[in-house]
């Protein structure tokens, strides 16, 4: 028995040597992510505010409460406030079923939710198009693209996975123990969902609901395709931003891109603080 203790202590002590990098090994590599972080995203932040302020705080103030600013801030949050709600829904029903039940076609649809991140969001764009346009296969009384409701489709269709990928292996990791003894104890599977696997979610769920306003916000290639580009109607942020760019009112362009880069300084602060907040409670 000392012997074979004293065999895996050997081997521990030689696997942390070999994972002992010379001082100069570490230096380097450190150095290297340190001038890829600055050159790829402190210096690009750094020069969109700098290019937002750099006629004076004015008319950086103007840009934003302009009409056609106004607009689209209002418009990419309505779309926002419809399509991240429609995700959470389908995300909890989907982890649901995927961890919870044994069906026909399941692989199926775990590849089917990973598939916006397979297919360019110009391609999906053009995907609804055929779908809803003037000659499309669908024809509805609704008007969709060059409107708000194919701005809403397609955003709900590039953001479908972020819920859904954060609850599968938070369901998977917990596994059905808690919830198989509140049906056995007399709970409905409607209770047991509300005060059993619900609560359990909360965190995974507000960070893939984090992420899915995040990318519903800053979504451009789909969004640009069934917008039309109308001024002061179906131009989000993003819409509008290039618009301005194009336009060479370059101030006013980074002036706006300011709230895109906000929103994603925000997302990685509260990222930054559910993780830290998973881990400690994980320790305790």
């Amino acid at each position: 028995m000392a012997g074979f203790a004293g065999g895996l202590s050997s081997r521990t002590t030689e696997r942390a040597a070999a994972q002992r990098e010379a001082p100069w090994v570490r230096r380097t590599l450190i150095a290297v992510v340190l001038l890829f972080l600055v050159v790829f995203v402190v210096v690009p932040l750094v020069t969109v505010f700098a290019s937002a302020f750099r006629d004076g705080i004015a008319p950086y103030w103007r840009a934003l409460v302009e009409p056609d600013a106004r607009s689209a801030i209002r418009l990419t949050l309505i779309v926002a406030a419809i399509a991240v709600p429609l995700n959470v829904a389908f995300g909890i029903a989907a982890a649901w079923a995927i961890t919870r039940f044994h069906f026909p076609g399941k692989r199926v649809l775990v590849t089917l939710i990973d598939l916006p991140f397979a297919v360019s969001p110009v391609i999906a764009g053009m995907i609804f198009v055929l779908l809803f346009g003037a000659q499309g296969l669908f024809h509805v009384p609704l008007k969709v693209i060059f409107a708000l409701p194919g701005i809403v489709l397609v955003t709900t269709f590039v953001t479908v996975p972020f819920v859904a990928r954060e609850l599968i292996p938070a369901l998977e990791a917990r596994g059905p123990a808690q919830e198989l003894a509140a049906l056995t104890l007399g709970a409905s599977p409607w209770q047991t969902f509300l005060r059993v696997t619900l609560p359990n979610l909360r965190w995974p769920l507000i960070y893939g609901a984090i992420l899915c306003t995040a990318r519903a916000i800053g979504e451009f290639g789909a969004v640009s395709v069934v917008s039309g580009h109308i001024r002061g109607e179906t131009n989000t942020v993003p819409l509008h931003v290039e618009i301005l760019y194009n336009d060479f009112q370059y101030q006013a362009a980074f002036a706006v891109a300011t709230i895109l880069v906000g929103i994603a300084l925000v997302t990685l602060a509260l990222r930054s603080a559910i993780e830290w907040h998973v881990q400690r409670k994980r320790r305790q």
